[in-house]
């Protein structure tokens, strides 16, 4: 059976990683597959306005496997890549109108719809990275759906297209058949979260480690941490103290004791600390344990009451107001919808709990057990008994 088809929609200046990422992720995970993939694997292609070189937004050239309007088959996935303009008054997103008329014009959500020489183009999926989804929006594809783009384009994408929601704050964004990420990086996050999709989160996972990526970030986390986006104080005293609160956010950091730390009365601690952040102290260091309790929750495997002291909520009940105000969710549903995979084997017991036995020792490794590489073609059987094979030879990197 043929591969799934990807084709990334490319214009001229297009951002060299939006365009190499999710390719990059695609053409691993075929790899990663082997002789024994199938159709599981994908066929990557690159579509421009025209046949031939594409110069990207670093300077250096793609080539374009054919023109957008040479796409006549049915197509698993099509990806917009981001790209944009620089102009006197800062730098916006570039919408091509010929990509934006061919979209409207000749894609369609049907998947079981043959494709027909100058017919609809039916795509199972449509995605965007960065100000891609700017184009899509263009298109009236995004109409009524929720979505993301570059922190950077989010405003404008919000005021040119009130139409749609857009969630400034996300990774990436699924709406239905309809996926986009944040900006340039988050590609990789978005393909490979469309790779999990399709294959499972094993695979997914086994594909993040090929790619060496430090985590294969939810959607739904913050495309920055609360040190990036609140303002770093000019004010010395205050700036020692923003970079004192991460590491000690389960001590008493109320309005007396911050002030007392800086050295200043409360009164004028509190008014010093809005100008200088543009947020009150109790915000400031709510935004601190929650996104301190995000990262405990998705990484480690600890009970509630453990994460709430850890990071100086004192009871499960103020961790559980503080997830309602500022994320919508309990703390046990951000954990079922976000925890790493691999947070089972950071365990981190409640102390108040009574030791769980000793595990017994674990027998030794039979000589014909060895551990298999990670580059191991998958099988449709993940359940398959492990046995010595010849190591299969990594992908070919550029």
């Amino acid at each position: 059976m043929p591969h799934r088809t990807v084709v990334v929609l490319a214009t001229g200046g297009v951002e060299l990683l939006d365009l190499t990422g999710p390719l990059e992720v695609f053409s691993a995970a075929t790899r990663l597959f082997g002789s024994t993939g199938g159709s599981r694997g994908y066929r990557t292609l690159v579509a421009g306005p025209e046949r031939g070189p594409l110069l990207c937004s670093g300077g250096v050239q793609v080539v374009a496997d054919l023109a957008w309007h040479e796409l006549d088959q049915p197509i698993d996935t099509l990806v917009v890549a981001g790209s944009v303009q620089v102009r006197p008054d800062g730098v916006t997103a570039a919408v091509d109108p010929a990509l934006v008329a061919w979209l409207r014009e000749r894609v369609t959500l049907a998947p079981q719809v043959s494709g027909q020489h100058g017919g609809p183009v039916p795509v199972r999926r449509i995605a965007s990275v960065c100000t891609g989804a700017h184009v899509l929006a263009a298109a009236g594809l995004l109409e009524g759906r929720r979505a993301t783009t570059h922190w950077a384009s989010a405003a404008a994408l919000a005021a040119e297209h009130p139409e749609l929601v857009v969630d400034a704050d996300a990774v990436f964004v699924q709406d239905g058949p309809i996926w986009t990420s944040a900006g340039v990086s988050t590609g990789i996050d978005l393909s490979l979260a469309l790779v999990a999709a399709d294959h499972g989160e094993r695979v997914a996972r086994q594909l993040a480690r090929w790619l060496v990526m430090y985590l294969k970030r939810p959607g739904g986390q913050s495309q920055f941490s609360t040190a990036l986006t609140l303002d770093l104080a000019r004010r010395p005293s205050i700036r020692r103290l923003q970079e004192w609160l991460p590491e000690n956010l389960d001590g008493d950091l109320t309005v007396t004791a911050l002030a007392e730390r800086a050295g200043i009365s409360p009164r004028h601690f509190a008014r010093l600390f809005l100008a200088e952040t543009g947020s009150t102290p109790a915000v400031y260091v709510t935004r601190l344990r929650v996104e301190a309790a995000v990262r405990r929750l998705i990484e480690l495997d600890e009970p509630l009451p453990v994460t709430a002291r850890g990071c100086g909520f004192g009871s499960v009940e103020s961790l559980h107001r503080a997830f309602r105000s500022r994320l919508g969710v309990s703390p046990a549903a951000y954990r079922a919808r976000f925890r790493s995979p691999a947070a089972s084997v950071c365990r981190h017991p409640d102390p108040s709990l009574p030791p769980r036995p000793p595990r017994p020792p674990r027998p030794p490794r039979p000589p014909d057990q060895g551990a298999q590489s990670c580059l191991e073609p998958l099988s449709p059987n993940h359940s398959r008994p492990r046995r010595t094979l010849p190591s299969p030879a990594p992908p070919t990197c550029c």
